[in-house]
This record gives structure tokens, sequence and C-alpha cells, in this order.
């Protein structure tokens, strides 16, 4: 024992036992009886034992009713129940045991038995505790390790989203600010009704994480594209339209083996279909309507927004209002008419 003296309730009827059973713990343990359930419940109001003696043949209230009422309570369900009994037929021990009783002893009953089976059930329940409690620590642990994991690799994506960000100058911060439009679309949409059956399960914070990708494939763009200081030929900007591609090719080399990271999974989808439109004359690969998936769909809106309201060295940026009027007149073309719906209705937080 670890020197703490246990509290013991012993339930009886019978005085004669009652006695008998305090004469015989008494000496190990901190022994509490009571003549009746009745009584027992009143005495659990204010004392918290490790452990039940329960005898089963009582008036009023016997130990089958008795263990069902505290099996059924907060406070007393994990209080451990030992039956005392004279009825030692199997049918009415596997009644008790269903009822959640851990052990029976029957009547009359061995002291040494007795303290020995109480003994026992106590260093059961000692290492449950235990065992719970360290798996609690463990979670805590786990989920500490856990989000320095996820602070590393956030570093770690900030520093190859920044890497794209040096090497196209015209884009400045333009993955924190897409990030912050995506966000409120994401929640607006989460919120809504009609594409509720698609978003169950989202985690907003996760998809803006996985969002910083999404023009990782600027990295095999030439620096005289990237860096042009004035609008794109033709044969320049079929070249611009490679990164998209490249950037779902990059991603899988990240992802390798581990095809079951949501994370990596939605970077690929922000990657490979942010520039696909509804009506199909999008890159780069002609998705159109609901082909293309509602992710992407929802990163077109936040991309052009950003990229409208954003100065370039070859324009300047337009205003919030000008922005809204301008994706309001993509509804259908180039981008999904529900989603633009629901960007106007939350384009004040933008």
């Amino acid at each position: 024992m670890d020197g703490h003296r246990k509290v013991i309730m012993l339930v009886d009827d019978n005085l004669s036992n009652l006695k008998v059973g305090k004469t015989a713990l008494a000496d190990i343990y901190d022994v509490f009886t009571a003549i009746s359930a009745g009584k027992m419940l009143e005495l659990l109001e204010s004392i918290a034992p490790e452990l039940i003696l329960l005898d089963v043949m009582m008036p009023d209230m016997n130990g089958y009713e008795a263990i069902t009422v505290l099996k059924n309570r907060m406070e007393t369900r994990d209080i451990p129940v030992i039956f005392l009994t004279a009825k030692s037929d199997g049918e009415s021990e596997l009644k008790g045991l269903e009822l959640g009783a851990i052990d029976y002893i029957s009547k009359p009953f061995s002291v040494p038995l007795l303290r020995k089976r109480i003994e026992v059930h106590l260093l059961v329940e000692a290492q449950k505790k235990t065992l719970l409690h360290y798996n609690q620590n463990l979670q805590k642990m786990v989920a500490a390790k856990t989000h320095t994991v996820l602070k590393m690799q956030n570093k770690i994506l900030k520093t190859v989203a920044d890497l794209v960000g040096f090497r196209d100058t015209s884009t400045g911060s333009h993955i924190e600010r897409t990030q912050r439009c995506l966000v409120v679309l994401l929640s607006a949409l989460i919120d809504d009704p009609g594409y509720a059956g698609q978003t169950t399960g989202w985690d907003v914070e996760l998809l803006q994480q996985s969002s910083m990708l999404h023009d990782v494939g600027k990295i095999s763009i030439s620096d005289t594209i990237l860096q042009k200081p004035g609008p794109l030929t033709a044969e320049e900007f079929s070249e611009m339209k490679k990164h998209a591609a490249c950037g779902v090719r990059i991603i899988e080399k990240i992802e390798g083996d581990d095809t079951d990271s949501e994370f990596l999974s939605y970077s690929k989808i922000f990657a490979g279909t942010h520039h696909e439109k509804w009506d199909g004359s999008g890159y780069p690969n002609s998705l159109r309507d609901t082909q293309i998936p509602l992710l992407g769909r929802l990163m077109a809106i936040a991309d052009v927004y950003e990229a409208l309201t954003s100065e370039r060295p070859y324009k300047k940026p337009v205003s919030c209002a000008e922005a809204v009027d301008i994706i309001t007149r993509g509804r259908g073309s180039h981008f999904d008419p529900y989603l633009v719906d629901l960007f106007v209705k939350v384009a004040d937080q933008f």
C-alpha cells in the first residue's frame, strides 16, 4: 500500500455483518458502514470511498438496484463495487458482474480472503489511475511535440513561399494576402448551406497553411519572366502558365510515398487548379464548372482579388469596389456563380 489509508464503505442490512466486517478491516482501512442502500447513497454525498462492499439481499433497495443507481451517477460510477452475498449460484454472480461489480465474495466470508481480495482490487484500481494519468500526460506530450513539428513545418513552408516571392518581385506579399482572403471565403462557405456536404470536416487553419504552396511552381519559371517590369507576351504567358502543373509535380516530390497527407493533398489542389476557369478556358487542364475542385474555385477568387487590389510594376491597384465589380462580371465564366454570390456577401471583410 502507499501509506495512505484507503476509505472502504461496507453496506449490509445485518448489524452483525457490519460489525464483523468493520473489525476485520479497521486496522488497515477507514471503514464507513451503512445499514441500507439508501443510507449508503446519503453517505456518498459527503464521502468518496475507494471501494464499496455491497450486500445483495437487502430490503427496500437490493444490491442489484443499488449498483444500478451508482453506475448511473457521474460522481459514483467509477467507484469499484464488490458484492457480498449468501447466494452462490452462477446466474446471480453473472447478473452482478453484468451490472458492473468487479467481484463476488460469499458470506460468511473468510477475513484473510476478504482482506486479500480488497487489497488486490485496490491495487488494480491504483494501477488503472496511474495508467490513465500516464496516458493523459502522454497525450499532452504528443500534442506539444505535434505543435512543435507543425511550427517547424510552417517555417519551412514559409521559407519556400518566401523563396518564390523573392524571385517573383511583382508578387511581394501575395501569398500572405491571398491566405487572408481565402480564410474569409472558407469561413463563409463552411457556414453556408450551399456546399454543406462538401465542407464537412474542413479545417480552416490547415487549409490556410496548405494554400501557402499554391504558387510554388513559379520556382521553375525563368527570372526574365518573373521579374519583367511589364505585361507578358503571349509566348511568355504560355511559359508562365506552366507553373500550375509544375507546382503539382513539386508537391508530389515532397509527398513521396506519404499519399495520406491531408496537408499536401490540399496543397496540390490549390497549386494545380487555382487558374482553372468555370467555363473551361483556364489552365493547366481546361477543367470546367464542378470538374474544378471546390478549393480551387475558392482560391481562384482569392487569387484574382489579391492581384487586382495590389500594385504591380506594370499596373496600379484597383479599389476594393472595382475588384468586386470585376469578379462579379466573371460570374459564370471565370468563377463559380454560387461562390461569386457568396464572395459579394462577405466582400466588406476583405
